[in-house]
């Protein structure tokens, strides 16, 4: 079932819950960000600490379900787009999970989609319960659903979608890794025995694969952090001195004594030009400014812009050299431990899942007692 929590499942020497304004105020978690949403979010957070051996090197953030009809009018009693993007500037990797029978985006859901466009890169979904429909229905949700996210996210490559089927029916015929635990005699059409496991079994091989390549995407974040934190710090970086820039641009436009305060009015209405020359002035992208509307409101609450300190263009200069000496040498160590990290890793997912060779069975009858799927397991090494 859905809750209505932010729930951080992590790993721990017992199974035990922590409370989310305890969660926010260990020094060894990173969550301490979290207090400024206030305690109503933190009533709405919790902590999960499992043994498993799974999250020693991952931790999960299973979100609350996106309400829709007549509860979004209710509402939250905490900004849910403003935490959504907390999570997500934060994540390595962000799935979301859609119901092959309720593919409606309402408008939170749109919401939170806007909060996850800046990093649209990190983001996967999930079409679950895809063993519980027809192939044909299957194609025409797949493709409906592509559409849907093509209108809502607004890129130019439409996000990856996995196939998967997570029922709890399933459990028994999957283990912890996405692979079949034994060899699936009983593994029929829902259209024969409706209580079955995966009731498509013409699925059979490509949910299997499907649900590999996710679990195979989740392997591989350990040894790519580095990497992607690497890339974070350019990024910031990059943003910072653009902000920098643009302040003192700013700044130089302000009188000393007179007229200030029509001069800051002038300046908050042509945001965009003022983007345009400074980046001009200073050989700036515009694709590194904020958005103009973010900061126009911030820009509002500051009375007197001769009050930031002027800009100090050595430490400008020493960004340079980190962006063009430091980085690179970060890249080098990080790419000489990937293959280290990588083999510390490999215990994290099983080979790849077997492949099946599917027997077609006779129309309305019910199978006989033989395996219609040939498992071959690999041997060797992958």
């Amino acid at each position: 079932p859905t809750t209505d929590r932010f729930v951080a499942v992590m790993h721990g020497d017992q199974d035990r819950s922590i409370p989310g304004n305890a969660l926010a105020m260990r020094s060894d978690k990173p969550f301490a960000g979290l207090q400024g949403f206030g305690n109503r979010f933190l009533e709405k957070f919790q902590g999960a600490e499992l043994d498993v051996p799974i999250l020693q090197n991952i931790t999960l953030i299973d979100t609350p379900g996106i309400l829709s009809g007549e509860k979004q009018r209710i509402g939250r009693d905490y900004d849910f787009q403003t935490v959504v993007q907390w999570f997500a500037e934060r994540s390595d990797l962000i799935i979301l999970m859609f119901d092959a029978h309720k593919l409606d985006i309402s408008d939170e859901l749109r919401l939170a989609i806007d909060a996850l466009r800046p990093h649209y890169t990190k983001v996967r979904v999930l079409l679950n319960k895809a063993d519980t429909i027809s192939p044909q229905q299957l194609l025409r949700v797949y493709g409906a659903l592509m559409w849907q996210l093509g209108r809502v996210m607004a890129t130019p490559e439409v996000v990856r979608v996995h196939l998967g089927a997570f029922s709890k029916s399933n459990e028994n015929f999957f283990n912890a890794y996405g692979q079949p635990q034994y060899t699936p005699d009983s593994y029929q059409s829902r259209a024969y025995y409706p209580n079955q496991p995966v009731q498509q079994n013409s699925f059979a091989h490509l949910l299997i694969t499907e649900r590999h390549d996710l679990l195979e995407e989740l392997r591989l974040l350990p040894a790519n952090a580095v990497l992607r934190k690497i890339n974070d710090l350019s990024k910031r970086g990059r943003f910072l001195k653009v902000h920098c820039f643009l302040i003192h641009f700013l700044r130089k436009q302000m009188p000393y004594f007179f007229a200030k305060e029509d001069k800051r009015r002038q300046l908050m209405q042509n945001l965009h030009h003022e983007f345009a020359a400074c980046a001009h002035r200073y050989g700036l992208s515009l694709g590194d400014f904020p958005n103009v509307d973010h900061f126009r409101t911030a820009l509002g609450q500051v009375k007197d812009l001769r009050a930031f300190p002027k800009l100090d263009k050595s430490q400008v200069v020493e960004m340079d050299r980190m962006f063009a000496h430091d980085i690179s040498k970060l890249l080098d160590k990080a790419s000489s431990s990937k293959k280290l990290n990588k083999k510390v890793s490999s215990s994290f997912i099983p080979p790849p899942p077997a492949t099946f060779q599917h027997q077609h069975l006779p129309p309305q009858q019910p199978p006989q007692h033989h395996n219609p799927l040939n498992l071959q397991h690999f041997d060797g090494e992958r």
